[in-house]
């Protein structure tokens, strides 16, 4: 089954100086799904759910899937770098109401491939929602190969990947390998060529500030106007290196407190992005909207 097509926003969460800013986290859900994108993904990556507590991510869960209210679906995030928290974390997410779940691999163990694959088979067979693996190498330390997913694709419940090795290569062969699963990029700036080889979509940093033209982008992918997608891309691709000239998500953060829609509040140990990196995201910023 697909959970979407198309563009899924990995979506920052909101900090006041005192906790979570629900008021800007449901402007941006609003924002969000006014502007057509194919589903939501919370306390990932860009949420830094990695510096949230657990009662946290719980309210955050539940705000979440009330804002959304049946527009989107609501991909929540519940890796973790053991089995048994991963399990807990994703059938309480579940009960919260997600749609599904996006587990990324353990981190600092660094597993064996036929230890993810039981790690996996664990977390899927415990709950009764899609689970969609996360690969993320350069942050956890561990890849999930292309004929590791062939397997993961034939667990109960395992319905995609988000394939953020960086890698056309390797996304070509995960893509050739995954059976009737979906293939999302992570990586913003490798959309439309994933698309080209049969990858579903995208799960987006840019669509956080832009969800209109990612989603555009990739409906025109979808459709097979690749050439309308590619222009779209290259037009997309300069603002994306300033998006991730720093770590994500701190200069997507610094880009939508320029626009209003949430404070550039981060959690250390991320800190706010130097004023030189900034001033040239700025101007790239500008030269995307010219």
């Amino acid at each position: 089954m697909s959970i979407f097509k198309g563009c899924a926003t990995a979506l920052v969460t909101p900090f006041s100086d005192s906790g979570v800013d629900y008021d800007s986290l449901g402007r941006l859900i609003d924002f969000q799904i006014e502007n057509d994108v194919g589903a939501l993904v919370i306390l990932g990556t860009t949420g830094e759910a990695a510096t949230m507590s657990e009662d946290e991510k719980i309210d955050v869960v539940k705000f979440s899937v009330k804002a959304a209210d049946g527009r989107v679906p609501v991909i929540v995030g519940s890796g973790s770098n053991d089995t048994k928290s991963a399990v807990r974390l994703s059938r309480l997410f579940s009960s919260l109401g997600a749609d599904a779940l996006l587990v990324v691999t353990p981190f600092y163990n660094k597993c064996t491939q036929s230890g993810l694959v039981a790690h996996y088979s664990e977390i899927a067979n415990s709950v009764d929602k899609p689970v969609i693996v996360y690969n993320v190498p350069a942050r956890t330390g561990v890849n999930v190969l292309p004929e590791t997913f062939r397997k993961l694709a034939k667990i109960k419940n395992v319905v995609a990947i988000k394939e953020a090795a960086g890698d056309l290569s390797q996304m070509s062969d995960t893509i050739m390998l995954s059976g009737d699963a979906d293939v999302f990029s992570g990586d913003d700036n490798l959309t439309v060529p994933a698309m080209c080889m049969g990858a579903s979509g995208v799960i987006s940093v840019a669509a956080n500030l832009f969800p209109k033209f990612v989603s555009d982008m990739t409906k025109a992918a979808l459709l097979g106007n690749y050439d309308k997608a590619a222009k779209m891309q290259l037009k997309l691709n300069p603002l994306i290196h300033g998006l991730f000239s720093e770590v994500n998500p701190i200069p997507i953060k610094y880009a939508l407190n320029k626009f209003g829609l949430c404070k550039n509040i981060l959690r250390l140990p991320l800190t706010k992005m130097s004023k030189a990196n900034s001033d040239k995201l700025d101007v790239l910023i500008d030269d995307f909207l010219s």
